[in-house]
């Protein structure tokens, strides 16, 4: 058993002090005050004196990091797996970006073997693929050789059951609706992205069962007056969630705060868009098929146009905060709450409660990770 006693818990339905909680196995078995929950005689204490107590972060957008690339060699999945916990992730969606499609049924097979022997760190909860349904228009650091025209028999395998949670696709291209209206039939989550999509066309692409919108304005032409556009439609839409980078690269931070006014905190996710060079030096590091050079906080290709981020998870979280002035309970829930309800795991995930699975990260008062426990495990920063 596991047992934690915070200064504060920051999880739905809101902040408790003076509480503690209870962890038997990967589960969460009690949450409540300190005189309701002793701590049992042979738990393990974890020392949280002056800490906030947290659920465990989702990221729904990961290229890869620590200098290996989901898309390059899916295989690689496990070692960034096992390093993402010192930024207080805890489970996430390794993202294929458009390829050739023995690389998404590689990644596919590696999700399908499970977890390795001995494997410790965070769990992948389904591939995100980025494509290959996308507007060359707008392909950003995708291969224009990989990309290609909606096709139900590429998509065949593409399901929950196949390990694909998320597909992101530029609804305004031929069929594209369609194959919208069969994969959220599976379960999979349909994102709109890398698209020129008009207002009409990306609001029949919600109707029709798109839910998400990939790093919101980024990849998709600008709002304007008269052509709202995709992300007018993304954002008119108060059923729909919209990924944000908040690096303050890609999106600039009045933008993220007037994002935040309409649609914060339970439709706004953040994600990293991360990529190899994520905990690296500066230099050069591959997307895919694609080399980007990494100075500073900016990842570009030889071009100059955007190709990922450097950005961890933990620091998007603060990055909100510093952005928009939000409560912490709020800016919380979009790496924990938000994505685990898009995923239909909020029962099990994103919340800290009895029969929740014991992913949980405690933080300093500057939001930085102390602690991070993954199904009741104690991880070692």
């Amino acid at each position: 058993m596991l047992y934690i006693e915070p200064e504060s818990i920051v999880s739905p339905p809101g902040l408790l002090k003076d509480s503690a909680v209870l962890v038997d196995g990967d589960r969460i078995v009690g949450v409540g005050p300190t005189s309701a929950i002793p701590c049992p005689t042979g738990a393990l204490r974890l020392e949280a004196g002056g800490l906030l107590l947290a659920p465990g972060f989702i990221d729904l957008q990961i290229n890869g990091a620590f200098g290996s690339d989901f898309t390059a060699d899916p295989h690689t999945i496990w070692d960034v797996a096992s390093l993402l916990p010192r930024y207080g992730v805890t489970s996430f969606l390794p993202t294929i970006i458009s390829s050739p499609r023995e690389v998404t049924t590689c990644a596919q097979k590696v999700l399908t073997q499970g977890l390795p022997a001995g494997f410790k760190g965070a769990i992948p909860l389904g591939l995100h693929l980025e494509g290959p349904f996308l507007n060359p228009e707008k392909r950003g650091a995708h291969d224009a050789a990989n990309l290609t025209s909606p096709d139900p028999s590429i998509a065949a395998s593409w399901a929950p059951a196949g390990n694909v949670r998320m597909v992101t696709l530029a609804p305004e291209l031929p069929e594209a609706i369609d194959l919208v209206r069969t994969l959220a039939g599976r379960g999979v989550i349909v994102s709109a992205g890398h698209s020129m999509a008009t207002y009409e066309q990306g609001a029949a692409a919600i109707e029709a069962g798109i839910t998400y919108g990939t790093h919101l304005f980024n990849a998709m032409p600008p709002l304007d007056h008269r052509e709202p556009g995709l992300a007018g439609a993304l954002l008119a839409d108060p059923a729909v969630t919209v990924g944000l980078i908040v690096d303050g690269i890609h999106l600039h931070p009045e933008i993220v705060a007037l994002i935040w006014k309409l649609k914060g905190p339970n439709r706004v996710s953040l994600v990293t868009d991360a990529m190899a060079a994520l905990s690296m030096p500066p230099g050069t590091y591959r997307l895919g098929e694609r080399d980007v050079n990494v100075q500073g906080a900016e990842a570009r290709l030889p071009d100059g146009r955007l190709a990922g981020s450097v950005l961890s998870l933990d620091e998007a979280v603060r990055n909100l905060v510093k952005f928009t002035g939000c409560t912490l309970l709020d800016a919380l829930s979009t790496v924990t709450t938000v994505p685990a309800s898009l995923l239909g795991m909020e029962s099990s995930r994103g919340r800290i409660a009895p029969g929740c699975i014991a992913d949980l990260v405690l933080l300093d008062s500057n939001l930085r990770v102390v602690q991070t426990v993954i199904a009741g495990s104690p991880y070692e920063l």
